[in-house]
C-alpha cells in the first residue's frame, strides 16, 4: 500500500508521471489552460492553484539548469554535518509541518521524517515528475506516513494554504525561474511567522549558487524578512527568513513596480 499520499498537478498538456492516479472530480475547463489535479488512490487534493507566473517579472539574472535529483552523495553530506546543522538552525521538531522545495529523490525529507514524528508532517516537493517517483518509491520503501509529495510548479509550490511552520530550499534556489512568483505563493502555505530556510552557496547563479545580496534583494521585493545568516561553511550561508502575512505581503503588481525602479541584478552583471 503507498503510505504516503502522491499529489501530481500537471498541466493539462502535460504527460501524467508514474504510478496509479485518478483525475479529481472538477477538472476545470481545458479551453482556458487550467490546471488538471490528479491524485493517488490514498491522496487528497491539497492547494488550489496560486497566483499565475505571468503576474510576476523575470529575474535579472540567469537561472541555472536543475541537473540531478540530489546534491551529491549522502554519506558525504551527513559525515559534513550538513542537515544536522540545518535541521538545528530551523529548530525542526516533533509536530511541525515543513515542506522541501525541491526535494529531489528525498535527503532532507528522510531527515525530517523522523524529527516532526507521527504528529508532524513533511511535504516533499518538487517540479521534475521523475524526481517525484523516486521520493514516492522511496517513501513506500521507508514505511513513512507522515510525508505528502507534491509536484508543484516553477512559479507555484502547490501546497495546502496555511499549514507550514517553515519551508527548506537546499542547493536549489539559483534553479527557481520564478523566484518571485515562488516565494509569493509559498507565503500563503505558511503560518504566521512561517520560516523559510536557505542553504546556497555564495556565487552565481550560472555556477549553481546564489550571491546572497541578490537573494537578499529578492526576497526583499516579495516581502520577507531576514532572521539570520549563518556562513559556519566557507563559500555557503544558511539564510532564515520570516515570511509575510497575507496583510503584509505585496500585491503582484507593486512587486512589479518595486523592481522596475530597483531591479535585482546579480553582482558583476549576467553572464
Amino acid at each position: 500500500m503507498i503510505t504516503s499520499r502522491v499529489l501530481l498537478a500537471l498541466a493539462l498538456a502535460g504527460t501524467v508521471a508514474a504510478g496509479a492516479c485518478r483525475p479529481s472530480a472538477d477538472l476545470g475547463d481545458p479551453r482556458r489552460n487550467t490546471v488538471l489535479v490528479l491524485e493517488s488512490d490514498t491522496g487528497v487534493v491539497l492547494a488550489e492553484p496560486g497566483a499565475p507566473a505571468a503576474t510576476f517579472p523575470a529575474p535579472q539574472r540567469p537561472v541555472a539548469d536543475i541537473v540531478a535529483p540530489r546534491w551529491s552523495n549522502e554519506d558525504d553530506r551527513d559525515n559534513a554535518g550538513e542537515a544536522e546543522r540545518v535541521l538545528r538552525i530551523l529548530g525542526a521538531r516533533e509536530g511541525m509541518h515543513v515542506a522541501d522545495i525541491g526535494a529531489g529523490d528525498g535527503y532532507y525529507v528522510a531527515r525530517l521524517v523522523p524529527r516532526v514524528g507521527s504528529t508532524g508532517r513533511v511535504y516533499g516537493e518538487d517540479i521534475t515528475p521523475r524526481y517525484l517517483e523516486l521520493l514516492a518509491a522511496r517513501a513506500r520503501q521507508s514505511g513513512w506516513t507522515n510525508v505528502e509529495v507534491v509536484q508543484g510548479e516553477p512559479h507555484d509550490p502547490r501546497l495546502p494554504a496555511g499549514t507550514l511552520d517553515a519551508a527548506l530550499m537546499i542547493h536549489m534556489y539559483h534553479e527557481i525561474s520564478q523566484p518571485f512568483g515562488l516565494l509569493w505563493n509559498l507565503a500563503t502555505a505558511m503560518k504566521p511567522g512561517g520560516r523559510l530556510v536557505i542553504l546556497d552557496l555564495d556565487r552565481p547563479t550560472w555556477g549553481h549558487g546564489t550571491p546572497l545580496s541578490l537573494l537578499r534583494c529578492e526576497l526583499q521585493a516579495v516581502g520577507y524578512k531576514e532572521s539570520r545568516v549563518d556562513r559556519a561553511v566557507p563559500g555557503e550561508y544558511v539564510a532564515v527568513y520570516v515570511a509575510p502575512s497575507l496583510e503584509t505581503r505585496p500585491s503582484p503588481e507593486a512587486i512589479t513596480r518595486t523592481l522596475s525602479e530597483r531591479p535585482c541584478t546579480a553582482p558583476g552583471g549576467r553572464r
